[in-house]
This record gives structure tokens, C-alpha cells and sequence, in this order.
């Protein structure tokens, strides 16, 4: 079962049915989908995607996926899934516009780490970040991600792929 996670200012909670309209909101934004890499999708596609989460993904235990909630208001998305691009998991992570450059994603990606490594017991995990993600791309090395291999697209488009051991990009102490 997908626990309940909390960071600093962040709640990871599992996907309740109400949550579904904010869940659409932010996968047909399109700063959100260009970041992504992905193309719009339809609403009624995301819908049905949003309904298999509740119907498939949580109940055959497939991955871990949950909505990003800070001081009660959506701000996200996040997932812990296998990764068909290697053996391994990688970390999924999506952040409304509205609530970007506040180190939330940082947070985000701490705290999908911690769990990775302390309830998933993996030792390391896998991030894919597209080449011209400037943004996504500085937090990687900034938590200490390394580069695996580019991944280039039908499209031509270039994804990195990028791994980070789970016990790295622990917050520092404080008072330290």
C-alpha cells in the first residue's frame, strides 16, 4: 500500500476519487507537458489514466504514486515506479507552475528518496529529465544525480538519464 509521506512542507498522500480534477489540471498544462516531454494528452485519456490509479495501480500494489499537497493545496504529482529503460526505479515528479523555484521539487525528489531507501530498501534510483530542462537538470546535480546515457527520441528530442545512490541528497543538518 502507498504510505502517507511527509517532508518539511510537503505531504505525499495517495490519490483519493476527489482528487481527480486537480490530477487533470496539471497533466494538461502545458508548461507542465512540455517539461515532461510529453505531448497534451486529451482530458478524457488523462481521466481514464487518473481511474486506473485508483482502480489498478493502488490496489495490485504496482508502484507507488500520490499527490504533492502543501499546506492543504495541490502542487503536484509524484511516483516511485520500475523504469523500463534499465533495471531499476525511477523517480517521477511534477510540479504546477504556480509553485515552481521554491525548492518544493527538491523537496519532492528528497523526499521520494528517503522513502526509496528506507521502505523500497533500493540503493539506488533512476531520474529521466529532458535535455533542455535547464531547471530540472541544475536540481539533479545539485542532489548529486549522475549522468547514465542520453536517450534519444524518434523525434530526435534528447532525454537524460540520469541515477543517484538513494542515501545521497539527504537535506544537511541544521545548526551544523
Amino acid at each position: 500500500m502507498t504510505p502517507v509521506l511527509h517532508t518539511e512542507r510537503l505531504t505525499f498522500r495517495p490519490y483519493r476519487p476527489a482528487d481527480e480534477d486537480a490530477f487533470v489540471a496539471l497533466l494538461r498544462d502545458e508548461e507542465v507537458c512540455r517539461w515532461m516531454g510529453q505531448e497534451r494528452v486529451p482530458e478524457a485519456d488523462i481521466r481514464t489514466l487518473f481511474r486506473a490509479i485508483l482502480t489498478d495501480v493502488y490496489p495490485q500494489h504496482r508502484f507507488d504514486v500520490w499527490g504533492l499537497w502543501h499546506e492543504e493545496v495541490y502542487v503536484g504529482h509524484a511516483e516511485v515506479k520500475p523504469t523500463g529503460n534499465v533495471d531499476g526505479h525511477e523517480l517521477v515528479t511534477a510540479l504546477a507552475p504556480g509553485h515552481w523555484g521554491r525548492g518544493l521539487g527538491t523537496e519532492a525528489v528528497r523526499g521520494l528518496l528517503r522513502h526509496a531507501a528506507d521502505n523500497l530498501g533500493l540503493k539506488e534510483a533512476y531520474g529521466m529529465v529532458g535535455g533542455d530542462n535547464a531547471a530540472s537538470l541544475a536540481l539533479c546535480r545539485r542532489l548529486g544525480f549522475r549522468h547514465v546515457r542520453d536517450v534519444v527520441g524518434d523525434d530526435g528530442t534528447v532525454t537524460k538519464l540520469l541515477v543517484i545512490p538513494t542515501t545521497v541528497g539527504e537535506p544537511e543538518p541544521r545548526g551544523v
